[in-house]
């Protein structure tokens, strides 16, 4: 009953219970290994004896204080690495963003104008200032190969795998998120945090764990964080977010949980004075760690924005993007492996899905995706410019990208402006990681339509963030008959030009 209500705890503090059959099978021995709870002479079920026996067999075999002890003993944990995806939930126009085309007539080039970068022979569209000024932070990839994705539901640059499109195919939602494979396989996790965290409009536009299981679900971080709620336009209702996450059911208290654990510390002492190695000692030191993750304190101070100053949370601003992304920054400090942002108000396809302005709530190029583009600047530049300030930049990999790009016409569905879903090319951004910037890879035609050269799959896309966060690139993981699937697919390569 013990394993069993810790377990709970695990769930409702919003925290990814461990695999406990599989870590105990490893590292069978613990604390109360004395007692031979497995045995025949030790188990007897009929009396009470027999039954504390096999109850503290099970508390002192729980995975988390033994995986915590395990990682102490083992090699030294490696520096941190993080990735922060800000998924444009609708697929943004390249062609209005970072592959603009000035010498176009205007039904291909767009309403906006052009501004040079930092970097000579660079330029973006005027509405990217910010990002133009630290265009040497930058990497714009703008021969995207997007074939094959789709949305709502998003799924396959946020895995890496053609075949993860649910509306052709009917597996399509079983293939794991890029996200989820960093935090099953990557050695840059921490145990008292959720490896993998996504602020999220749209259960649909975000993958999960799939073969991997619910335990590599994202975890839910707009319901363990004080937001600003928005409605599905885009407007601020004045509410905030509660953050229920955190808040244990009623009867169930931080103080019930701490008692249990001085249970264990009066039992441990049976066996203090006979233990000369310091064993219980540490014992005692990975229990507490344990019980600090169930608690959730670590991670409830990152998710707690008031714990920031001032002048930082003004830095970014108020918008409910940009407290996220302040989150995103807070909870790979706090040691997080992978942060997705769903820049989305609706809940349907996206935001960025500006098909033309008789769409409400999307709108067109100037309508639609004109206002978002200020925000995303800041946004964008702000956390960059953050993470610099706080040396986490060369640590953390920042990514911005969507679906798809837009069609090189414009005025599409009968609209003055619209772009309609571009699958064959599309643009995106990347900063931070360690990596090479201040550069544009790839290239497409003169209207934009096509790739020239450069081609980037989404393997190649998913090869990149694995070689960052020490994910083998031979990696695979089993579907529930028992096949294994490459994490890696389409002889996907890292993309060279940022290593």
């Amino acid at each position: 009953m013990a394993v069993t209500n810790l377990c709970t705890v695990f769930v409702v503090s919003g925290l990814r219970p461990m695999n406990f059959s599989r870590i105990t099978h490893r590292h069978q021995r613990h604390a109360f290994s004395w007692l031979r709870g497995r045995s025949r002479e030790g188990l007897c079920w009929l009396d009470r004896r027999g039954m504390l026996k096999a109850s503290l067999a099970g508390i002192g075999s729980l995975s988390l204080p033994n995986l915590l002890h395990h990682r102490a003993c083992g090699s030294p944990a490696p520096s941190h690495k993080s990735v922060i995806l800000l998924w444009m939930a609708g697929g943004p126009s390249h062609i209005d963003m970072w592959d603009p085309k000035p010498d176009r007539p205007p039904e291909n080039r767009g309403p906006f104008g052009v501004t040079r970068t930092k970097i000579p022979g660079i330029v973006l569209c005027e509405h990217l200032p910010r990002q133009a000024a630290m265009m040497d932070r930058f990497t714009i990839i703008r021969s995207v190969d997007a074939r094959k994705s789709n949305h709502e539901p998003n799924k396959v640059f946020q895995t890496g795998n053609r075949d993860a499109a649910p509306r052709v195919n009917t597996r399509g939602e079983r293939y794991p998120a890029i996200g989820s494979i960093v935090a099953r396989f990557s050695p840059h996790r921490s145990a008292t945090v959720p490896p993998y965290v996504s602020f999220t409009k749209s259960r649909t536009h975000i993958a999960g764990g799939g073969y991997l299981g619910k335990a590599y679900d994202p975890f839910d971080g707009n319901q363990a964080a004080r937001l600003p709620v928005y409605d599905l336009v885009g407007n601020d209702t004045g509410k905030i977010s509660g953050a229920s996450l955190f808040q244990l059911p009623p009867g169930l208290t931080s103080e019930r949980i701490a008692s249990r654990r001085q249970l264990l510390k009066r039992l441990d002492s049976i066996r203090q004075s006979l233990d000369l190695s310091g064993a219980m000692e540490a014992t005692d030191s990975f229990q507490q760690q344990a019980v600090d993750l169930v608690l959730g304190r670590r991670a409830r101070e990152a998710f707690d924005l008031s714990r920031e100053p001032e002048s930082i949370r003004d830095r970014y601003g108020k918008h409910l993007w940009c407290q996220q992304a302040l989150l995103a920054r807070r909870l790979v400090e706090a040691g997080v492996a992978f942060v997705t942002l769903d820049l989305s108000y609706h809940t349907a396809s996206g935001t960025w899905d500006t098909h033309g302005d008789n769409i409400p709530p999307y709108g067109g190029i100037k309508n639609g995706l004109g206002p978002l583009l200020p925000l995303f600047d800041h946004l964008l530049t702000t956390l960059v410019a953050d993470l610099e300030q706080r040396g986490l930049l060369d640590q953390v990999l920042v990514i911005a990208m969507g679906e798809f790009g837009r069609t090189p016409q414009i005025g599409t569905q009968g609209s003055v402006d619209g772009r309609n879903h571009w699958p064959y090319v599309m643009s995106m951004c990347l900063a931070g990681g360690g990596l090479r910037h201040g550069q544009v890879i790839g290239a497409t035609e003169s209207d934009g339509g096509r790739i020239r050269e450069r081609p980037v799959t989404p393997g190649d896309l998913a090869a990149t963030i694995y070689r960052h966060m020490g994910v083998p690139l031979d990696t695979t993981y089993e579907d529930e008959q028992g096949r294994p699937h490459p994490v890696v697919l389409e002889n996907g390569q890292p993309i060279r030009e940022l290593f």
